[in-house]
């Protein structure tokens, strides 16, 4: 269950709303979290956002509309302009993104002249797919791009059953920026392309929702756990009951 702080707030012109998850530490570096391809689906990253905001980082998760005329890139870009005011110290702001949105994280964080001169602290592709261009900026593929950009950290997490992005793709980008001197870590999942944010595939709906059990749920941890870490914190280990019942609020 969410027991985390949430404030929502129009960060664009048109309407858009972005949350934000409070996170434990006050201290911690944000998070930037961006969803995939269907359009305005923050809700669908709920779970997994408010267990990484139990670690303690704040997490920000911006809608955005990958349907609209433009691709949703004035979005994505007004997101990072958001984030940048709000932090205390941008250099300090990891982005993460799922599917799509995992795709232009890479490439806006691995592109040789970034928006306004800004990198994260690290970058955390969660079930994307890095060889084809990506919705910020009209960018190469990450593939393309990574040879020239300077190092910084990079964390993989994909499902070997997610039938949406192939988990052979990660492992391919994974070996691309071996071969550019960027050892990339790799958290290989059990789960499938929802499972891998803590959500599942709705029929019903026709759209993902956010999941607080079952697979998706545990394996979802491990995709939190890569998060916190990778914006510098301690993390808790996931082998007992014990330990895991503090993620759960």
């Amino acid at each position: 269950m969410d027991t985390t702080v949430i404030d929502t707030v129009r960060y664009t012109a048109d309407g858009q709303l972005l949350d934000i998850h409070h996170g434990a530490d006050p201290d911690a570096p944000t998070v930037l979290l961006w969803h995939g391809r269907g359009p305005a689906e923050r809700d669908v990253l709920g779970a997994l956002a408010a267990t990484v905001a139990r670690l303690g980082p704040t997490v920000i998760v911006p809608d955005w509309r990958p349907d609209a005329p433009d691709g949703g890139r004035p979005q994505l870009a007004a997101s990072l302009r958001y984030t940048w005011d709000y932090v205390p110290d941008p250099a300090r702001v990891v982005l993460v993104g799922w599917s799509l949105g995992g795709r232009a994280a890479m490439a806006t964080a691995l592109q040789p002249h970034p928006p306004e001169d800004w990198r994260p602290a690290a970058v955390v592709g969660i079930a994307a797919r890095y060889n084809q261009p990506e919705p910020l900026l009209g960018l190469p593929s990450p593939m393309a791009v990574c040879a020239t950009a300077p190092p910084l950290p990079i964390h993989l997490v994909h499902g070997r059953a997610d039938r949406v992005c192939d988990f052979n793709n990660a492992l391919e980008f994974q070996s691309v920026l071996a071969d550019c001197g960027r050892p990339a870590p790799l958290t290989e999942l059990t789960t499938d392309h929802a499972g891998a944010v803590m959500a599942e595939y709705a029929p019903e709906l026709g759209r993902c929702r956010p999941v607080h059990g079952g697979t998706p749920y545990e394996e979802g941890l491990r995709t939190a756990r890569v998060i916190a870490s990778a914006a510098g914190l301690k993390v808790p280990e996931l082998d007992s009951p014990g330990r895991k019942a503090q993620f759960n609020g």
